[in-house]
């Protein structure tokens, strides 16, 4: 499931976004499209809720250019969680992340990168 959820995120062509919430609405639009099910702001253990679950695959979201050691923090709550199986991570900028969290594989999409959005 993990490669389709990538294969499906990595078809979008999306503009810069302004906000956080634009970045929801596109991925939430390529599910859809995709036919894929999926949970918006799925609550996946105590005080874990991640922005998209597309089976056991987690989804978060982070505009601009998080701060890898926060961004690592929160995601090893979320690799902790039994539901779990992979975790995809979608950023606007570039941030150095291990390839696997709590021994679960973890995907990063730069949309800086991989689709070539220009930024301001």
């Amino acid at each position: 499931m993990t490669e389709l959820v990538l294969q499906t995120l990595t078809a979008m062509r999306p503009p810069f976004a302004l906000y956080e919430y634009d970045l929801h609405q596109m991925v939430e639009s390529q599910f859809r499209e995709a036919g894929l099910p999926y949970t918006h702001e799925a609550r996946i253990g105590a005080g874990c809720r991640i922005d998209y679950l597309v089976e056991q695959v987690g989804i978060e979201i982070k505009k601009g250019k998080p701060v890898a050691a926060v961004l690592e923090k929160q995601l090893r709550r979320y690799a902790a969680c039994e539901g779990i199986s992979s975790l995809i991570v979608i950023t606007q900028r570039s941030v150095k992340l291990p390839p696997r969290i709590g021994g679960k594989p973890l995907h990063a999409l730069v949309l800086s990168q991989l689709w070539g959005v220009a930024l301001p």
